[in-house]
């Protein structure tokens, strides 16, 4: 398809945008870094810049039709295990792609993961990111940095545990009250509503961890796009299959 096609296409689907459901809260799983470079006979940080790269185009697509919170998966608990000196490269790049939002202040920046698994100097820049955009209106943008769907629960947990033992409630108590709310109340999306759409690129089609507490009634796009090569018309793509599908949440 050519340039012009291309982008009449996208203009159609802007179109069809307008007469649908656009998703409150979108979460991307930016997959395919690595398979990207291997592909321009690069190393892996290339391929992370280039995903890194991309990060501003995405949300200023989402911001344009209206979504209100944006959530990236920028580094799993699982990801913490590679070769160290990608590692290294890896969290490099998200610091600085990350201060760089912040210092935009187009948008709300909120830290989402296990910051005591990271490099405190990895951690003090994801809080110095928030703390600079706190005051600023309009969509929020989640930074997955060390996170894990199961790490999550497991913290929101110890976090209610304490919170209950620090009010004098026993164990027994606890376990007889506990509620799916309260839970949910320490979680790290805490005040957040749910996702209604995740998309996830590279063609890959597994959840993998993310937001697994918080995806039980959400909408599941899968591109078959690496992300650094994620387009307009993808993301388009995605919010329209989202808004044609009948969410019945269960009922």
């Amino acid at each position: 398809m050519t340039g012009g096609l291309y982008g009449l296409y996208e203009r159609r689907l802007a179109r069809e945008l307008l007469q649908g459901d656009v998703p409150h809260h979108i979460g991307i799983m930016m997959d395919g870094n690595r398979r990207w470079a291997r592909q321009v006979d690069a190393p892996p940080s290339h391929g992370h810049r280039a995903g890194a790269d991309k990060i501003v185009d995405v949300l200023g697509w989402s911001d344009a039709i209206g979504v209100k919170i944006v959530t990236l998966w920028m580094l799993s608990t699982d990801n913490l295990r590679r070769d160290p000196t990608e590692l290294t490269e890896l969290v490099a790049i998200i610091e600085g792609a990350v201060s760089d939002l912040a210092a935009s202040r187009r948008w709300r920046i909120h830290a989402l993961g296990a910051l005591d698994l990271l490099p405190e100097s990895t951690a003090q820049r994801l809080r110095a990111a928030q703390e600079l955009t706190s005051d600023v209106e309009g969509m929020i943008v989640n930074v997955a940095v060390g996170y894990g769907g199961r790490q999550e629960i497991a913290d929101a947990i110890r976090s209610l545990l304490r919170e209950r033992a620090e009010q004098g409630v026993t164990l027994e108590q606890v376990a007889q009250e506990i509620t799916v709310e309260q839970i949910a109340d320490h979680l790290y999306t805490k005040g957040q509503p749910d996702p209604d759409l995740v998309i996830r690129t590279s063609g890959e089609q597994r959840i993998g961890g993310f937001l697994l507490w918080q995806s039980v009634h959400t909408e599941f796009y899968f591109a078959e796009a690496f992300w650094p090569d994620f387009r307009h018309v993808d993301f388009l793509r995605a919010v329209r299959a989202y808004s044609s599908r009948e969410r019945r949440l269960g009922r």
